[in-house]
């Protein structure tokens, strides 16, 4: 099985404060709808959103918008929250050692979730591409996109 990982970002929709909307729309700015456009291109067998708040999120369930992210939480919090997303992965019947993952995501989404006994087979895009800032990877994203 094939999976998609794309890390939550800050602008939400603000609608969805007090309607909830479905994940893959929750999200609005350009690094996350061409990383999420990236993803669909791959055509993995399932694409979730690693949120802040909620872990492991699946694109379309609902959800309200909220204010969290792991830039704010500590190393041991991070690890926490890396741990509470691989359960919820194995809990979707997903073999964290076995299937195959595209991640999309920054360093503090993905440090604790790469590696033995964690996620092993993976195409971490941003760092394969020695992707570094936001207008690199928009860059990168918008040319290796079809929308």
């Amino acid at each position: 099985m094939k999976i998609a990982l794309i890390s939550c970002v800050s602008k939400k929709d603000k609608d969805a404060e007090h309607t909830p909307v479905p994940a893959y729309k929750l999200y609005t700015s350009a690094l996350f709808r061409k990383a999420y456009a990236y993803a669909k291109n791959h055509k993995p067998d399932r694409i979730y959103i690693l949120s802040a708040k909620y872990g492991l999120l699946n694109e379309i369930k609902k959800v309200k918008a909220y204010n969290q992210t792991l830039n704010n939480m500590s190393a041991t919090q991070r690890k926490a929250w890396a741990q509470t997303v691989l359960n919820q992965l194995q809990h979707e019947g997903i073999d964290i050692e076995k299937d195959e993952f595209i991640i999309l995501a920054g360093r503090k989404y993905r440090e604790h979730l790469l590696g033995p006994g964690k996620i092993v087979h993976y195409k971490n895009v941003y760092e394969e591409n020695n992707l570094h800032g936001i207008g690199c990877i928009l860059k990168f994203l918008s040319n290796n996109v079809n929308e």
